[in-house]
């Protein structure tokens, strides 16, 4: 019994106790779910309950004071572009990455060329911002951008011994392919924007043949049929058929490993010793749209800018006159727009244009015409893009409007005309005795280590054939380019 009395006597307290605890309230009437219910705790004690703060005995432990540890530091928008474009290329880097023997070769061989790299990043950046423009608004990886490095060291005027010209390296074929208008008055491979548009459609192309970055840039290197035929030839073989196992052009073998190279060096170039200036993140040039035929001269001259910026700009005119009815655009620096078209509406109309079309009579030569116009030998040959040994007189030249108009341009920019293809044929040498490579070279008007990488040998033996590139004579008519429908490539 005193056990029961013990323990009812306990369990009157502990109800006692809980009656002086609040109660949350419960849902109210309707079945609200209890989530639906804030519950904000017990409610406050009143105040004659709180403790008199004043009768408290002084705190005597480490006293702190709390700061906002990023007051007055500038926060960083995530979202704000940044004002270097290599950073916004940097960005936007999105191709595996190569890592193999081949890719530390060429980054040592850039990195030991600071010169050579200032050169091409100097001249990178009259293009680069619209390059970057396009390959974003197509959603396409930034190392593309790059390309014109591998592909013409960012020079417009690059021209190789199978025809390929510009940035991007069309060769006529492929440029037709992409649209890219090619006469006598104007090469489309050689002009910034229209280059850049048919080498971002092209290389769409392929990544979509391919669904493979290093596929699609092997292919504009080497010709997609040539990739899609080792492709095959690898799947029938049941062996992998990714960039890295297929067998392909030592060229073609390199040309991803020196972009992988720049790619690391323009990644983070202080390991390099490469001092990478800022380039702003800005528009460089605009387009000029409302166009008459005018002097490639006077055009600069209207623009307050040296010719040779100019042409740099438009390097597609191959001719000193800028025909509007084949070029209907002209592309300036953004800060020279108004200017130029405040200084063209003040220029007479009349005086736009000192050059015109001239046909040969028959009977008429080279020195003839020269001497009839004012000009030298070279610079009528010159202007029109003929070789200087050539000796038959074409039926359409450009020359000056009259002896006067050519006495200011006794000094013609060097990028006025075309570039002059370079026709080789390959021949055989039988070595004769005592002939040595230093003879040999000099005989052809070659390089002894053309000779060496040729042959793939490293000496000479009596009664040896080797072979040889050597220039072709100039022949006769129109030139006719390789019948391929694929880009060439030159090893930068």
């Amino acid at each position: 019994m005193k056990n029961k009395r013990v323990l009812a006597g306990l369990l009157i307290a502990l109800l006692q106790a809980c009656a002086s605890e609040p109660v949350p309230p419960g849902p109210p009437a309707g079945g609200t779910p209890a989530a639906a219910v804030a519950y904000s705790g017990p409610p406050a004690l009143p105040p004659a309950s709180l403790p008199d703060a004043s009768r408290l005995p002084p705190f005597e432990g480490e006293e702190q004071v709390i700061r906002e540890p990023l007051r007055g530091l500038r926060k960083i928008d995530r979202t704000e572009p940044p004002a270097d474009l290599w950073q916004r290329i940097r960005q936007g880097f999105a191709i595996p990455d190569l890592d193999n023997a081949l890719v530390d070769k060429h980054t040592a061989y850039y990195a030991a060329r600071p010169e050579y790299l200032q050169r091409v990043f100097d001249r990178s950046r009259l293009y680069l911002y619209h390059i970057v423009e396009e390959i974003e608004k197509r959603g396409l990886p930034t190392e593309l951008a790059l390309l014109p490095m591998v592909e013409s060291a960012f020079n417009p005027m690059a021209y190789s011994r199978a025809h390929a010209s510009g940035l991007w390296q069309f060769i006529p074929g492929t440029g037709r392919r992409f649209e890219l208008k090619q006469n006598w008055w104007y090469d489309g491979r050689r002009d910034i924007v229209d280059s850049t548009t048919a080498a971002l459609d092209y290389l769409t192309k392929l990544y979509e043949l391919h669904g493979d970055w290093q596929l699609a840039l092997a292919s504009y290197n080497w010709g997609e049929n040539g990739v899609s035929r080792a492709i095959a030839k690898n799947r029938a073989a049941r062996k992998p058929t990714d960039y890295a196992s297929l067998k392909m052009p030592a060229e073609t073998r390199m040309y991803l490993p020196k972009l992988q190279a720049l790619k690391n060096i323009i990644s983070n170039p202080a390991p390099f010793g490469i001092v990478l200036d800022p380039i702003p993140n800005a528009p460089y040039f605009a387009a000029y749209t409302e166009l008459r035929d005018i002097d490639v001269q006077l055009a600069a001259k209207l623009a307050e800018m040296p010719v040779e910026e100019f042409i740099a700009l438009n390097p597609g005119f191959s001719r000193p006159l800028i025909r509007a009815a084949m070029t209907p655009r002209i592309v300036l620096p953004a800060d020279k727009v108004d200017v130029f078209h405040a200084n063209l509406i003040k220029h007479d109309e009349n005086a736009l244009v000192s050059w015109q079309s001239y046909q040969p009579k028959r009977g008429e030569t080279f020195e003839s015409i020269a001497k009839k116009f004012g000009l030298t030998l070279g610079q009528l040959k010159e202007v029109n893009g003929i070789a200087p040994r050539r000796r038959e007189v074409p039926g359409l030249l450009v020359v000056p409007v009259d002896i006067a108009a050519a006495s200011g341009m006794r000094k013609l920019p060097l990028m006025y005309a075309p570039p002059i293809p370079i026709v080789l044929r390959r021949i055989f040498h039988t070595v004769r005795p005592g002939e040595t490579f230093d003879s040999i070279a000099e005989r052809y008007g070659v390089i002894i280590e053309d000779i060496k990488r040729w042959n793939r040998i490293s000496r000479l033996a009596t009664g040896q054939r080797i072979a040889l590139e050597v220039r072709a004579p100039a022949k006769k008519g129109k030139l006719r380019s390789r019948p391929k429908g694929r880009l060439y490539r030159k090893a930068a």
